[in-house]
């Protein structure tokens, strides 16, 4: 069974379309506090009707949120979604964000959820400004990867959202690099989001859809206790060689897209910033993973 097989069979798609840094303007004054960054699951396309009271995952999303606009000034959130793959790296500028349902043979009213956010085109154009090598687009909105996530940690939409997207043909250090190179946005106010699955394997879950017997295979649990480890000695050399440093990690990721946002996330931590698990639950589906920390709060 090939990926587009699987997909077709759970219903989700893989959408998406195949430097140094220059001072912010007065557009983006500085903080009195520095932003902390975001590594998220953004849950199965299964779960999106679920309320918060159904889904412990989205009510961590929803108790955090809360407790950023509370204990900050957000601007605007950045997205960096697991389903927008580029050839290149684009952010989209558009006032108004498209609601993008990039998933199908679901129920009607999967496609009936609706999350009203405005865009920051001031600052998505800054941030094109400030790394040259990203380019401006009005040829996206916001995606599965960002829109079900937001809705819970931003329930009334009054945080302007933007995204960025995945290089799918890049190096995996490129993606951390690229990371390090925003980090000036964490003192303007922006609260960058990192949003994939640190395991996302959609043909083994596959496997265990079709048999109806959703139970984890068992191997999840050892790979999550593996990256954690690395993330909490910062030993990010070995999350970005992914593919190399573990023996199961071209298991867990076999396809970059879902993996590398958490390379932009921790690409801008700095070795001072405090990373805290928001959420350690058990997934919904087999050879996924729904950890998600906070870093800098």
């Amino acid at each position: 069974m090939d990926r587009k097989e699987f997909m077709q069979i759970l219903g989700i798609t893989a959408a998406g379309t195949l430097s140094s840094l220059k001072a912010f303007s007065d557009t983006l004054p500085v903080q009195g506090r520095r932003m902390p960054v975001l590594f998220t699951s953004h849950g199965s396309p299964m779960d999106i009707p679920l309320s918060k009271e159904e889904r412990p995952f989205w009510k961590s999303l929803y108790d955090l949120g809360k407790e950023l606009q509370k204990s900050f000034d957000v601007k605007a959130a950045l997205v960096v979604s697991a389903h927008w793959c580029t050839r290149g790296t684009y952010v989209n500028i558009l006032p108004e964000q498209k609601q993008i349902y990039d998933y199908y043979g679901f129920p009607e009213e999967y496609y009936k959820v609706q999350y009203h956010a405005k865009g920051a085109p001031d600052i998505a154009k800054e941030v094109a400004q400030v790394v040259p090598s990203i380019k401006e687009t009005t040829e996206w909105g916001l995606d599965h990867g960002a829109w079900p996530m937001l809705m819970h940690l931003f329930p009334e939409a009054n945080i302007p959202v933007f995204q960025m997207s995945l290089d799918y043909h890049a190096a995996p250090s490129y993606h951390y690099e690229l990371g390090k190179q925003l980090k000036s946005l964490r003192d303007k106010g922006v609260l960058i989001i990192g949003s994939g699955s640190l395991i996302h394997n959609l043909q083994l879950a596959g496997q265990k859809f079709r048999t109806g017997d959703m139970t984890p295979y068992g191997w999840e649990t050892d790979y999550d206790a593996w990256i954690k480890q690395q993330i909490d000695t910062r030993d990010f050399n070995s999350i970005i060689n992914y593919e190399s440093s573990h023996k199961l990690g071209k298991l867990a990721a076999p396809t970059p897209d879902h993996f590398v946002p958490v390379l932009y996330s921790l690409g801008l931590t700095d070795s001072k910033d405090e990373i805290k698990y928001f959420y350690e639950g058990q997934p919904s589906i087999p050879a996924f993973s729904e950890r998600s920390f906070l870093i800098g709060a």
